[in-house]
């Protein structure tokens, strides 16, 4: 961590250690919530393994293609920017939407450590918004699974409406697809684990910020 500065050959073979875990617990389907791994190694590990993918940017680039709109924004990691992926997904759809992208490669640590009211960490953000703003876009994409945590922040300078966090549309394209492929669930129980390669006390307080966790998570190892 972060993701979003690794190289594309790092990020692809940490994905595919993951994979391969995940292989060997035998699921039905891999939710690639990530935006940075969605956009780099998505396209080279797809056809790798037995299981449904669900990558977050291939899936809602679609729903952000039928916006009517004329300028899109997009704040992401380094990663996510440096792959086009969101431009080249809604204009291979869509050409007469301008796709305007820029990087943020500070906000996941300032989420993470919870810094997002530290004036230095107020100045990054508000930098890197008015930097996207300045192309006087109709609507903003946060292309990071960390960025809607600093809605609070991102208002102060413009309002609430203009973003959109794909990962609303994005769960209900996962649930749609299960049901349409007969892979849902239907008995109503089930049962979380969470696995992680680093720091499982660090992983339970990071992941406050998001989710109370209903077990605690397990290190592992991966190969």
């Amino acid at each position: 961590m972060p993701y979003g500065e690794k190289t594309k050959e790092q990020l692809i073979e940490f994905s595919y250690q993951i994979f391969k875990f995940f292989e060997n617990k035998g699921v039905k389907a891999v939710v690639m919530a990530c935006n940075t791994t969605s956009a780099t190694t998505y396209d080279t590990l797809k056809d790798k393994f037995n299981f449904k993918i669900y990558p977050i940017i291939q899936s809602v680039t679609t729903i952000l293609s039928e916006l009517p709109i004329k300028k899109l924004g997009i704040l992401a990691t380094h990663a996510t920017i440096n792959s086009h992926a969101y431009k080249n997904g809604i204009n291979k759809l869509n050409s007469n939407i301008e796709v305007i992208e820029q990087a943020c490669p500070e906000w996941v640590k300032i989420v993470e450590n919870r810094q997002e009211d530290l004036p230095e960490s107020k100045k990054e953000i508000k930098q890197d918004l008015e930097n996207i703003l300045k192309y006087n876009p109709d609507k903003i994409v946060l292309g990071c699974t960390h960025y809607p945590y600093l809605l609070d922040n991102l208002k102060e300078y413009t309002p609430e409406s203009m973003f959109i966090n794909p990962a609303a549309s994005f769960a209900k394209y996962i649930k749609t697809d299960l049901e349409n492929n007969g892979l849902i669930a239907t008995n109503g129980s089930g049962k979380e684990e969470y696995y992680v390669s680093g720091s499982p006390k660090n992983f339970e307080k990071a992941a406050s910020i998001f989710y109370e966790l209903k077990t605690s998570p397990k290190q592992i190892i991966l190969n």
